[in-house]
C-alpha cells in the first residue's frame, strides 16, 4: 500500500507547477490581468468598509497589485506594505504612491519594492480591516498556498495572538482557484480570493460571507 505523501512535499511540487505556470505569462497578459485584478478586488465590501488595508507590492509575474494600490489610496484607505526583515517577519510602513517606493535587495531573495517611509512595527498590521495576503492557489475551502518563506504565517499568527479579525483576502490568477491545495496546522483560511474574472466568497468563513 502506498503511504499518502506528506503535506510539505506536496506543497512543494505544486509551488513548482504554479510557479512555472506563472513564469511562461506574458508581459501584456500580466498586465491586462492586473487591471482587472484591481476592479474585482475593489467590489468586496471587505475593501471597501476598511479604514486601513495591509496589501504589498507584486514583483515579477505575480498578479499585478500596483493598480489597485493606487485605487485604495485614491480611495481614501490607509495603505500598509510591507518591509521584509532578516528574519523573514515583516514590518510595516505607510504607501505614499508610487514615488515612495524603493527597490531593496535582500541577500539570497528576490529584489523588493519597499516604502520608504517610517517602519511602524510587525504589530502595526493588526490595525488593518482587511489584509491582502499572496499566495499560489487557494482551494474551495479557502485554504491557501503560500510561498513558503512563512512571512505571512507570521502575520497571521501575530493578528490571532492580538484578536485582531481583518478580512482576509488572497489575490490570484483565474486558474489558481483549485479544488483542494495541501494543509498544515499552522494554516490558516481566507474569506475571499479576488482574481481577474470575479470574486469568490467562502461560507462559514466570516460573518456574512457566503461562496
Amino acid at each position: 500500500m502506498t503511504e499518502n505523501p506528506h503535506p510539505a512535499s506536496t506543497k512543494a511540487r505544486l509551488r513548482r507547477e504554479l510557479l512555472a505556470a506563472r513564469r511562461a505569462l506574458s508581459p501584456d497578459a500580466c498586465r491586462t490581468a492586473a487591471g482587472a485584478l484591481a476592479v474585482r478586488a475593489l467590489e468586496l465590501p471587505e475593501l471597501a468598509g476598511a479604514d486601513t488595508v495591509a496589501a504589498y507590492v507584486s514583483v515579477g509575474t505575480e498578479p499585478g497589485t500596483h493598480a489597485l494600490l493606487d485605487a485604495l489610496r485614491a480611495a481614501g484607505k490607509r495603505v500598509l506594505l510591507p518591509l521584509l526583515l532578516p528574519d523573514n517577519d515583516l514590518d510595516w510602513a505607510v504607501y505614499e504612491g508610487p514615488q515612495g517606493l524603493a527597490e531593496t535587495a535582500h541577500p539570497g531573495k528576490m529584489r523588493l519594492l519597499e516604502p520608504t517611509g517610517p517602519a511602524l512595527g510587525p504589530d502595526e498590521v493588526t490595525t488593518a480591516g482587511a489584509v491582502l495576503l499572496p499566495g499560489l492557489a487557494v482551494d474551495a475551502r479557502g485554504m491557501r498556498l503560500g510561498r513558503g518563506g512563512g512571512s505571512y504565517d507570521r502575520v497571521l499568527e501575530r493578528l490571532e495572538r492580538a484578536g485582531a479579525h481583518p478580512a482576509l483576502v488572497v489575490l490570484l490568477y483565474d486558474d489558481e482557484v483549485v479544488a483542494r491545495v495541501p494543509e498544515e496546522p499552522h494554516d490558516h483560511p481566507v474569506q475571499a480570493v479576488a482574481t481577474p474574472s470575479g470574486v469568490v466568497r467562502f461560507r462559514g468563513l466570516g460573518p456574512g460571507l457566503t461562496a
